[in-house]
């Protein structure tokens, strides 16, 4: 479906004492090739809100293979895999350098009516018109 790539250089701050990038920074990681993704269909964090609707992740996951350390350049990579219930994005973490494997993830994002301030059960119009899709 839909996927992007970044790359990004681990700060110091983002580094423990160790100059190994802390395991929460990930996240944010995550969040920078999720927005990149959401970018090549014009469906980012201000199209969302300009359509009525909030995509609060609701579930997270992050499994870690070997460190990522301060300056060293890692490519993440977002794809999203569901979208008729929920966006469900996939995520790797590479070294940029060698394309060891780092890190892997998952988040799962659920549409919420803004004006309602409720919970949809199946995905909006706007996101399948955003995707190229019919809805189901």
């Amino acid at each position: 479906m839909i996927s992007a790539e970044v790359e990004i250089q681990i700060p110091f701050h983002d580094t423990d004492a160790m100059e190994v990038a802390w395991h929460g920074h990930y996240v944010k990681y995550f969040e920078v090739a999720r927005c990149a993704a959401l970018d090549t269909v014009a469906y980012n964090y201000a199209e969302m809100k300009a359509s009525g609707y909030a995509w609060p992740v609701i579930d997270l996951h992050v499994r870690y293979a070997a460190p990522a350390s301060f300056g060293q350049w890692v490519k993440v990579k977002a794809t999203l895999v569901e979208w008729e219930n929920r966006l469900k994005f996939e995520y790797a973490v590479t070294d940029a350098k060698s394309g060891q494997r780092l890190s892997k993830g998952e988040t799962v994002q659920v549409a919420v009516d803004m004006k309602l301030k409720e919970m949809c059960y199946a995905s909006p119009k706007v996101l399948f018109q955003k995707l190229g899709l019919a809805q189901p």
